[in-house]
């Protein structure tokens, strides 16, 4: 069955995303209206160290109104920027980190039924600190975020009790939990085809 597209109506664009309602065919033959968020897709890194600990960043959302525990994350929001780049530029950001590795842990859509939303995120190992003097300085939400190393064993039973309720994280702390089971074997490379996104390998 092919869903096609009857008109579309812009209702809403923001700095980030937009809001638009497209009138679909349906299979009984009649349309049907879905309104939903176009996204301009994320990255995020789950950086696991020599010991297993994986690092979460502590991090106010407004939506909800409070800080969450949250995995270094950020929009793909530099024009032709390759995913893993943004990945170690957030992972530098938000963590002062640098990373010798990356593999792709787990792609994911965030809400398919209200936006394309799509984040790719990674498993980033053989990690170092930034510089002092090279450190990026953070602003608005980011200046009050706050880092913690996690047991990675601590961060599956924080998701599972819902102390982890950020959707990419919880997916990333125990999609790193599976991969370290099968001692990391059968992870995709960091180049590794994206449905979502291909223009961002």
């Amino acid at each position: 069955m092919t869903y096609e597209l009857v008109a579309r109506k812009d209702q809403f664009a923001g700095k980030v995303i937009s809001v638009v309602s497209d009138e679909v065919t349906m299979p009984d033959g009649g349309t049907a209206v879905r309104d939903w968020v176009i996204h301009p897709g994320a990255v995020g890194v789950v950086a696991v160290d020599s010991s297993e600990r994986v690092l979460l960043v502590h991090q106010y959302r407004h939506p909800v109104g409070r800080e969450l525990w949250e995995l270094p994350a950020g929009l793909l929001d530099v024009e032709g920027e390759a995913a893993v780049l943004t990945a170690a530029r957030e992972l530098a950001e938000e963590a002062d980190l640098r990373a010798a590795r990356y593999d792709v842990l787990v792609d994911l859509l965030t809400t398919p039924g209200a936006s394309n939303e799509s984040i790719r995120l990674y498993l980033a190992r053989g990690l170092s600190a930034v510089p002092e003097g090279e450190r990026h300085t953070r602003t608005g939400e980011e200046a009050t975020m706050t880092t913690r190393w996690f047991p990675l064993d601590e961060a599956v039973d924080m998701a599972l009790a819902g102390e982890i309720e950020n959707a990419a994280a919880a997916a990333g702390v125990l999609a790193a939990a599976a991969a370290r089971a099968r001692e990391w074997r059968g992870l995709r490379g960091p180049d590794a085809p994206w449905r979502a996104r291909p223009d961002r390998v």
